[in-house]
């Protein structure tokens, strides 16, 4: 067992190494049988983590994660989650404004991460295989959206444009 650990810690120093040496943008943790971000990868990393803009820690056993995490590395753009226990994010992962793409699927999410509708540049959520309970049905998402362009035509001028004016006119008997 001990043999084992060690193979794993070497494993996750190796990653680590290339990242600083090459200057890569990117850190792969992946499958690295870890229960939670190892404190001495900040120190490690202290002079890289603004070019680091992709990390996976995809496949571990992860059950949360810091502050510190989210605010070290504040340029992500792509974090890559999937396939471990989270199932809630620090309110720090509004620190993360140039995030695109959040991978947290197959993980234990049971509410949707709110925070993360206050990333402007946030375009993927990956919530796949999660046990969330009262996300709204996609149906009902259309409907809302129609009804604010609608709301938008109204406000903005008359006779309301085309798209409002069809539903307008579908919707009267």
């Amino acid at each position: 067992m001990l043999k084992k650990m060690g193979e794993a810690v070497a494993r996750v120093a190796r990653k680590v190494n290339e990242t600083v040496e090459s200057g890569s943008d990117t850190l792969d943790l992946a499958e690295c049988k870890l229960v939670s971000f190892p404190i001495g990868i900040y120190k490690v990393l202290r002079n890289v983590t603004d070019q680091i803009h992709l990390i996976t820690l995809a496949n571990n056993e992860l059950k949360s994660l810091t502050s510190k995490f989210m605010t070290t590395f504040c340029q992500l753009r792509e974090l890559r989650l999937e396939g471990n226990f989270l199932h809630r994010l620090p309110n720090e992962v509004s620190t993360l404004q140039h995030l695109k793409a959040i991978d947290l699927s197959r993980n234990q999410f049971r509410d949707f991460p709110e925070q993360l509708t206050t990333l402007p540049a946030l375009e993927t959520i990956n919530l796949e295989e999660n046990d969330i309970v009262g996300l709204i049905s996609t149906k009902q998402v259309c409907q809302a959206v129609m009804l604010m362009i609608e709301e938008m035509c109204l406000w903005r001028s008359w006779p309301p444009c085309p798209p409002c004016a069809a539903s307008t006119s579908a919707s009267t008997p």
